[in-house]
């Protein structure tokens, strides 16, 4: 990461902590021309419109005090939507009693499993398929996925 992007990042998570909101990605694509600069914010409560807007007002306002930022760039800041991976444990919660496709690794190898996600305490995750229940611990998750349901 070069000194531009770290300090895109350092306004972003700091503007996101400072709304009791959270970084989960950055994404810079694009040259001096037209650059497109990608955030995406959670939360442990679900993220609405204004909450972009607001956020993505106040990152804007800081990355026009930066130094390399004199070009011509989009900002867009959005939630990473359920089409996303979770990678932050703080997401979970918000999402209990939901359908999940969790790859994991295990003593035995790396497992998947499509369950409703029951509890959580600690780091310990519990999703429930088949009437058979599933702990997983949060370190050992290599890629969660809420899974859509529209019955």
């Amino acid at each position: 990461m070069n000194t531009l992007e770290k300090n895109i990042y350092k306004i972003a998570a700091e503007t996101a902590e400072k709304n009791g909101l959270f970084l989960i990605e950055l994404n810079i694509r694009g040259d001096l021309k037209r650059r497109v600069i990608e955030i995406f914010i959670d939360g442990e409560k679900n993220i609405t419109a204004d909450d972009c807007a607001s956020i993505s007002r106040q990152i804007d306002q800081k990355l026009e005090t930066l130094q390399d930022m004199r070009s011509i760039y989009r900002l867009d800041v959005s939630s990473p939507g359920v089409d996303r991976p979770i990678k932050y444990l703080k997401q979970f919660p918000k999402h209990l009693n939901r359908k999940f496709e969790v790859t994991y690794s295990s003593e035995s190898g790396t497992k998947t499993t499509t369950g409703v996600l029951t509890a959580i305490e600690g780091e310990e995750l519990s999703f429930l398929a088949n009437k058979q229940l599933t702990v997983i611990n949060f370190n050992n998750i290599i890629k969660a996925k809420v899974i859509i349901s529209f019955s």
